[in-house]
C-alpha cells in the first residue's frame, strides 16, 4: 500500500542474530539448543516432581511450579525464532506473529517477575510466622494468588498488540534482537507512536516495583532474622532464601545491565546489548531448576529417585 512518495507500508520485519558473526551462527545454535532442550528437562521434572510427589504438596513448592511454568512460556515464545536465526539464517517474520511474540515474552516475563515477589513474600512468612506458616498460605489461598497474579500479568500486556497494531509500518524493518520486543517493534514505527512509549513505560514500571518490592522483603526477612538468638538457627533461615536470592539476580541482573546500558552508556556495543538480551531469555529457565535441585534437598532427594539415584 502506498502511503506517498517515500513510505511504503510494510508486512514483516528482520530479527537480527549476532551482527559481526553471521559465519558462526550454525555454531551458536549448538549451545543455545542445548541450553533450550537443558531448560525444558528440567522445568518439565521440576513440575513433574512437585506434581506426584504428596510430600512436596506445600507452599513453596507450587510456587516454584509456577516459576517452572513461567519458565517454560518464556522459552517456548521465543527460543524457537532464535535457533530459525543461527540455524536457517531466517530472519524474517510477518508483523502478526512477531506483535503476537513480543505478548507472550513480556507476558511471561511480567508473570516470573510477579512469582518472584510471591516467593519473597512466602520466605518472609515462613521465617517470621514459622508456626502459622500452613495457616496462612492454605492450598486453596495459594491458587488464589497464583491465579490473581497471572490475570493481573495477562491483562496489563494485553493492550500491548493492540497498541502496536494500530500503528503502520514503512520502510524500517531491522528489529535490534532474535526476538520481537514492545519497545523495539515501536520504533519502527512510521505513525504516532505516543501512545505506546507511555504504556510500554508504565509496564516497565509496573515490573521494576516487583523488585523493589522484593527488595523491601528482604528487608523485613533481615531484620527477622537478627532478631534470632541462635547464631545456628539465623543461618538455617537464611539458607531457606538462599535459592530465591539466587533466582532474583538470574532473573533481574540481566534487565537491570541492558537498560542501564541503554540509558547512561556513551558508546554502546550492539553486540554486547544483544548478547545481554539473548542472556535475559536463555539463563533464567535454564539455571532456575538447577539452582533449586541443588540447593533445595526436599527437590534433590526426589528428583534423584526418580531416576533411580540415592541422594548422598
Amino acid at each position: 500500500m502506498i502511503l506517498n512518495t517515500s513510505e511504503v507500508e510494510i508486512s514483516s520485519f528482520l530479527l537480527t542474530g549476532i551482527p559481526g558473526f553471521e559465519h558462526m551462527h550454525i555454531w551458536v545454535s549448538i549451545p543455545v539448543c542445548l541450553m533450550y532442550m537443558t531448560a525444558i528437562l528440567g522445568n518439565c521434572t521440576i513440575l513433574c516432581v512437585i506434581r506426584t510427589e504428596p510430600s512436596l504438596h506445600e507452599p513453596m513448592y507450587y510456587f516454584l511450579s509456577m516459576l517452572a511454568f513461567s519458565d517454560l512460556g518464556l522459552s517456548f515464545s521465543s527460543i524457537p525464532t532464535m535457533l530459525r536465526i543461527f540455524l536457517f539464517n531466517a530472519m524474517g517474520i510477518s508483523t502478526d506473529a512477531c506483535i503476537a511474540q513480543e505478548f507472550f515474552i513480556h507476558g511471561f516475563t511480567d508473570m516470573e517477575s510477579s512469582v518472584l515477589l510471591i516467593m519473597s513474600f512466602d520466605r518472609f512468612v515462613a521465617i517470621r510466622h514459622p508456626l502459622r506458616y500452613s495457616a496462612i498460605l492454605t492450598s486453596s489461598r495459594v491458587v488464589q494468588i497464583g491465579l490473581a497474579f497471572s490475570v493481573k500479568s495477562i491483562l496489563l500486556v494485553l493492550p500491548l498488540p493492540f497498541t502496536l497494531k494500530r500503528l503502520r509500518y514503512c520502510n524500517k524493518r531491522l528489529l535490534s534482537h532474535s526476538y520481537c520486543l514492545h519497545q523495539d517493534v515501536m520504533k519502527l514505527a512510521c505513525s504516532d507512536n505516543r501512545v505506546n512509549f507511555y504504556y510500554g513505560l508504565f509496564v516497565a514500571l509496573c515490573m521494576m516495583s516487583d523488585s523493589v518490592f522484593i527488595a523491601v522483603s528482604y528487608v523485613f526477612i533481615l531484620k527477622t532474622v537478627l532478631g534470632i538468638a541462635s547464631h545456628g538457627e539465623r543461618l538455617k533461615a537464611l539458607n531457606t532464601c538462599v535459592s530465591h536470592i539466587c533466582a532474583v539476580l538470574i532473573f533481574y541482573v540481566p534487565i537491570i545491565t541492558l537498560a542501564t546500558m541503554h540509558r547512561f552508556a556513551k558508546h554502546k556495543s550492539p553486540l554486547a546489548m544483544i548478547l545481554i538480551a539473548d542472556a535475559f531469555l536463555l539463563v533464567p529457565p535454564l539455571m532456575n531448576p538447577i539452582v533449586y535441585c541443588v540447593k533445595t534437598r526436599q527437590i534433590r532427594v526426589k528428583v534423584l529417585e526418580k531416576l533411580g539415584l540415592r541422594s548422598k
